[in-house]
């Protein structure tokens, strides 16, 4: 379904057909399989696959380049840097850890491998606590992302002779399955439960610990005050990207929002671009899914339908409605910008916990910030547009308490006319109602799922989800059954009728 909706998005029948390098060239897969596929690994244009082929009765190109390289070719080609602007490039994700740099000419050198399998090691320390992981499995996807959230509630305590010696096991030589570390199961933490005090002090030792390893060789090999670009799952990790700003080893510090494998597919394609065109550099907007579907309206006898007024959405808001948010195309990437969102006051703990609840996840998972652009430097410090959500902040107030995480910081994400007008003009409102700029943002999907994009989806998950209601394209519509919804109405006594 998502290929014959891609395809309808074209005018004329494509150029060139791109496919993402995958399977280690040792692997039978490689060895054995399709030949079209150009491997994991590799770095240089000669390893990329071009063959002739033909779709709809036309001749289309074949490319494919490895996974590493689409990576690069993501972060350059996406990054506001014009072509010929020599750079550093880290791609750090599950399986690679490794420094490049890129000349004037697109010409990629591998500078340094760090560490082997850096995201997958990262991921692998949730499970070792965790009693519900099977010690002879890879790291689950969402692993990484939890641990990251776990690593703040960390007071940095210096670690015990058993744990150093546990963090040098999973971090040095060849990666391996807990169950391939002989007498793990008496190492620290083990199934010790991702709550316990003493794993969450050590998930911050050791998110310091693989940070600290690229960091050394970042000082002692990256020394031309060059921009650095990151790109792969790692690039994720809000706190260490804003660790790599602050260590001033670059003029300038980029990561694309498509930072983890979902850049992959663009970065393929921008290579292809390259090799055919000699040209790297692609015009993007993070708003670029699919538009919304609206053909099948909610039940009206379930729904309160309002008429477009951004007055009345932050008003419902501030009483402490929780409301699904829809505007225009679906954001790329895996983070919640505003177009496929569930909104909220930011002000109580409360609300963190509820918003966690209706997310079906941990409760020690923070709830993001969506700011004007024009307050984020008084509520967090920020003198920069952030708008990808990818970097940490520290709050300035503790008002701000469902967005503020243990650690006093914040995943910010900032927002102007220009690169939201839906979003910031409800901003504006809610600050004339509250005197804050701000609101919880986080992602409006079925748990583990992509963004929902269709009014019945939406229909069902805020009904199975406890939502309050939701508004597309500006209109609210509000569940008759919320008791939250009734009491609003109740106290805003009928003025508020749709």
């Amino acid at each position: 379904m998502d290929v014959m909706d891609a395809a309808g998005e074209l005018d004329t029948p494509p150029d060139v057909v791109c496919m993402g390098g995958w399977w280690p060239r040792d692997h039978h897969e490689f060895l054995h399989g399709s030949p079209r596929n150009a491997g994991y690994r590799g770095i240089s244009p000669a390893g990329s696959k071009i063959l002739k082929g033909h779709l709809l009765r036309g001749r289309v190109d074949y490319f494919s380049s490895s996974h590493e390289r689409s990576h690069i070719l993501c972060a350059f080609g996406m990054s506001p840097l014009p072509k010929g602007e020599p750079c550093y490039v880290l791609v750090w994700e599950g399986g690679i850890g490794s420094f490049y740099r890129i000349d004037q000419h697109l010409n990629v050198e591998r500078v340094a491998d760090v560490m082997e399998q850096p995201g997958n090691r990262y991921g692998l320390l949730y499970g070792l606590a965790d009693p519900t992981f099977a010690k002879d499995s890879f790291p689950r996807l969402s692993d990484a992302g939890k641990l990251m959230a776990l690593a703040s509630f960390s007071p940095r305590t210096a670690p015990s002779a058993a744990e150093r010696s546990l963090m040098d096991r999973l971090l040095s030589g060849t990666y391996r399955k807990l169950s391939e570390h002989e007498g793990i199961s008496e190492a620290p933490h083990f199934d010790v439960g991702v709550d316990d005090p003493g794993f969450r002090n050590f998930a911050g030792l050791f998110s310091d610990a693989i940070f600290d390893a690229f960091h050394r060789v970042a000082e002692a090999r990256l020394r031309e005050g060059l921009p650095l670009l990151i790109i792969g799952g790692c690039g994720l990790n809000c706190d260490w990207n804003t660790k790599w700003r602050e260590t001033r080893l670059f003029s300038d510090v980029f990561v694309p929002p498509v930072a983890n494998d979902s850049g992959s597919a663009i970065g393929t394609a921008i290579d292809a671009q390259f090799q055919f065109t000699g040209n790297p550099k692609i015009e993007w907007n993070v708003y670029a899914g699919l538009g919304f579907r609206t053909d099948s309206p909610p039940d009206p006898i379930k729904y309160d339908v309002y008429d477009e007024d951004d007055v009345r959405v932050a008003d419902m808001l501030a009483h402490g409605l929780v409301l699904g948010w829809v505007h225009g195309r679906w954001e790329i990437g895996p983070r919640a910008l505003g177009n496929r969102s569930i909104l909220a006051a930011p002000f109580d703990e409360a609300t963190r916990v509820r918003l966690n609840e209706i997310k079906r996840r941990e409760q020690f998972r923070p709830i993001a910030p969506v700011c004007l652009q024009e307050d984020a430097g008084r509520w967090f410090g920020c003198d920069r547009e952030s708008p990808y959500m990818l970097f940490t902040h520290l709050a300035t107030t503790d008002v701000l308490a469902a967005v503020t995480h243990v650690n006093g910081t914040a995943r910010l994400q900032t927002v102007t006319s220009a690169s939201n007008k839906r979003l910031h003009d409800l901003l504006i409102a809610f600050k004339a109602r509250t005197g804050y700029g701000v609101l919880c943002n986080t992602s409006l999907n079925f748990n583990g799922k992509g963004c929902i994009n269709n009014m019945v989806d939406l229909a069902v998950y805020a009904e199975e989800n406890a939502l309050d209601g939701f508004v597309v394209e500006g209109r609210p519509y509000l569940l008759k059954a919320s008791r939250r919804y009734r009491a609003y109405v109740d106290r805003t006594s009928g003025s508020r009728s749709p």
